[in-house]
């Protein structure tokens, strides 16, 4: 026994050697380029903002901290983050519920028209909100009713962006529950409220919890809804610090509401990382079977109706708002419109926006899914802290301030060796930053649930680290890549927070065209950023359907 013992040792040591050197070897491009394009422009900023003649100035976070007017807008951040979480649950876990329990006509083309509001961009998503509650909207049409530069407008489009989230994350799991666990307990006695709060609710509350982070952390961190809706009235610490970057040129006190919002983006990624683990373990444990059936009783299809309801006024009219204001010109004036030179904001005519979004858009993703993919397969290999910091470190750029982010790139990319300041490239770089956490989380639930033995068998044969992801991981994630990838796409073709800063006025993207439209009076600005957020809800909704085609039930949800 000793002497199996003295032979197995060795072997397995080396075994673990080899393994950890192919993890540090997938990890080591993601990390540079975290490195580069992440931590080193943040860092740049904030630098910049809190060193003053070689010397750190930290006393300077305590004098922003005690000014009333930041104090208030921290206060409303974290405020209208939990107030958006509560009601995007509270209207969204019955939508949870009938995705994963009821199958009925037409389920996934309204599984896809849910995730259509996501993947906007939230510039879009303001626009949206504007034609149906603002000036000249929807509601000031038939009842007088104007609900822009208020809190419910902000509140109802962060449901509107995150409905999706809860629907997906928490459906995904309540699918693959048992049900007759439920009915056991119902059969022993308890009532039906009673089985469910005693069965069913706490095998959900991983992913209650972790749809709730989620939601509490784009909401968190939002900038284009606020930006649109809120007016001068409400501002979130991401509007604060473009305004007080862009306009005011404070850069201390942008550094100091960067550091505030990077402590707490990753107190929240740190408690989101313990849900996810617990959520896991929970997964293991379901049955995989297929639950859906068709509504029965009057309950059931009343559920069914309330849903659909709720998702025609919630999701889809916004959107049909936004379709009929870019209309109201006769002739599709507004479109036509878009062919026009105005040099007084762009340098080119604003419909040339769509094909730099595209290339941009395209560029990004194929750096998201080259990163996001080494990331996913060194996360396959779980090991230790050091694994766990990395997962974290690729979900920061969700959380910390894009603004800071585009900004940062202004400042630290614009010397040797690093001199991409006037250079294309430095757009998809920003973009991509966004898209590698999408790529992640698609990708390694399927990465993860490859049988680990195929993968020694080909070691043993001779395969190279390299031969093996190519001819044994490779042929089975190959549908979850192309998912991944198209989850990039259109996340890309939408990042607004940091294109802002570095899109140069002779290559706009569509979020920016679409936001500097909207900066401007008049009736035909306005309708050419109407026609021009259609033209990216088009495009994202296209991207979206097509992912549907190649999803499998084994591909990750967020």
């Amino acid at each position: 026994m000793d002497l199996a013992r003295t032979e197995v040792t060795p072997r397995a040591r080396k075994k673990s050697r080899r393994g950890d050197a192919a993890r540090f070897g997938l990890m080591a491009l993601p990390v540079a380029f975290f490195g580069v394009f992440f931590a080193y422009p943040v860092a740049a900023i904030v630098a910049r903002g809190l060193k003053v003649d070689g010397v750190w100035q930290f006393g300077r976070i305590w004098d922003v901290l005690a000014q009333s007017d930041i104090r208030h807008v921290l206060w409303f951040t974290t405020w209208q983050a939990l107030a958006s979480t509560v009601l995007t649950l509270l209207i969204a876990l019955p939508g949870a519920y009938v995705f994963a329990r009821f199958d009925f006509r037409g389920k996934q083309v309204l599984r896809a028209v849910v995730t259509v509001p996501f993947v906007l961009p939230t510039v879009v998503v303001g626009t949206a909100f504007l034609a149906l509650v603002g000036r000249g909207g929807l509601l000031d049409e038939l009842w007088g009713v104007r609900l822009d530069t208020t809190v419910w407008a902000i509140l109802l489009a962060h449901v509107f962006f995150n409905y999706a989230v809860v629907v997906r994350t928490v459906g995904g799991l309540w699918s693959q529950l048992d049900p007759r666990q439920e009915e056991a307990a119902r059969m022993l006695g308890a009532s039906r409220l009673a089985a469910w709060r005693k069965v069913t609710l706490p095998a959900l509350s991983p992913a209650v919890a972790a749809a709730a982070l989620m939601v509490f952390l784009f909401t968190f961190t939002s900038f284009g809804v606020v930006q649109i809706l809120g007016g001068p009235t409400f501002s979130t610490l991401e509007v604060e610090i473009y305004r007080q970057t862009s306009e005011i040129f404070d850069l201390s006190t942008a550094a100091v509401l960067t550091i505030i919002q990077f402590v707490a983006v990753g107190a929240i990624l740190a408690v989101h990382a313990r849900t996810v683990r617990r959520r896991e373990t929970a997964l293991r444990l379901v049955s995989p079977e297929v639950t859906a059936r068709r509504p029965r009783g009057v309950g059931q299809w009343a559920l069914l109706a309330g849903v659909l309801a709720s998702i025609a006024v919630l999701l889809v009219l916004p959107l049909a708002v936004l379709v009929q204001r870019s209309l109201d010109a006769p002739d599709f004036g507004y479109y036509r419109a878009l062919t026009s030179d105005d040099s007084g904001i762009f340098l080119v005519a604003p419909i040339e926006a769509i094909g730099n979004s595209l290339q941009y858009a395209l560029a990004a993703t194929a750096i998201a899914v080259l990163i996001g993919g080494l990331a996913a397969a060194a996360l396959t290999r779980r090991a230790g802290r050091l694994v766990r910091g990395f997962d974290a470190l690729l979900m920061l750029p969700l959380g910390v301030s894009a603004v800071t982010v585009g900004f940062g790139f202004l400042i630290a990319l614009d010397e040797p060796p690093l001199n991409l300041r006037s250079s294309w490239i430095l757009v998809p770089l920003a973009q991509a930053l966004v898209g590698v956490p999408f790529v992640v989380r698609t990708m390694l639930p399927v990465l993860r649930a490859v049988d680990g033995r195929l993968r020694e068998a080909a070691a043993v044969l001779g395969a190279s680290p390299w031969r093996v992801w190519r001819e044994v991981d490779l042929p089975m994630v190959r549908r979850a890549l192309l998912v991944a990838a198209g989850f990039a796409f259109a996340v890309s073709l939408g990042e607004f927070g940091a294109t802002v800063f570095i899109a140069r006025p002779d290559n706009p993207t569509l979020p920016v065209a679409v936001a500097r439209l909207l900066g401007r009076a008049g009736d035909l600005n306005y309708g050419q950023a109407m026609a021009l957020s259609t033209i990216l809800m088009v495009v994202c909704a296209v991207s979206l359907l097509l992912l549907e085609r190649v999803r499998t039930d084994r591909t990750g949800e967020f």
